[in-house]
């Protein structure tokens, strides 16, 4: 197959993914999943950094935050802009992969470097967050602590969504936890 093919990314994310669950994380290598998926490790490393990306490879969510921020009307409420983009973000990348998650999850629990790399992510969303806030002249301690309760939230919808057999969309998720928020900050 052409490597420029639309679904390049999500056939190397499902070898390894597939791998992963037959050999184990430690035993799975990028030839291994770059034949399982019929491409050259050069396509692989196209998309991916290394084999732990397959996990993380959505890099551009900080900057899509960023931009979100960014663009945001004037008058937005920092916590409403962050929001509305995991909402938008839930229905155009998270639903379509859902089970790919769920399946991603059961590893980063299981392997402490991925579990790293998972934090690390985390962070890399809530910095993009306080520094668009800051740069919109969101005061540091709103912008801190707005992005990091964001991010928090969002971790903790993910989380909930992924466990759900219900099959309740990640939106209602959100509502959610951000429902429990308030009720929490009501009573302090």
């Amino acid at each position: 197959m052409a490597r420029w093919a639309p679904d390049t990314r999500e056939r190397l994310r499902a070898a390894a993914l597939e791998l992963f669950a037959e050999r184990g994380f430690d035993a799975t290598t990028v030839p291994d999943i770059v034949e399982r998926a019929g491409l050259t490790r050069r396509t692989f490393f196209r998309h991916f950094s290394d084999k732990r990306e397959v996990f993380f490879g959505d890099d551009e969510i900080p900057a899509l935050a960023a931009s979100t921020v960014a663009a945001a009307p004037a008058d937005a409420a920092p916590f409403a802009i962050a929001w509305a983009g995991f909402h938008r973000l839930a229905a155009d990348r998270f639903e379509p992969r859902r089970a790919q998650m769920q399946a991603a999850r059961r590893f980063i629990a299981s392997e402490p470097a991925l579990r790293e790399r998972d934090l690390q992510k985390q962070a890399d969303l809530r910095d993009a967050l306080r520094d668009g806030y800051l740069a919109r002249g969101v005061d540091v301690f709103t912008a801190r602590v707005t992005a990091g309760v964001a991010v928090e939230l969002l971790q903790i919808a993910l989380e909930r969504w992924l466990a759900d057999e219900t099959g309740a969309a990640l939106t209602e998720h959100l509502a959610a936890v951000r429902a429990g928020m308030s009720d929490a900050l009501a009573d302090a």
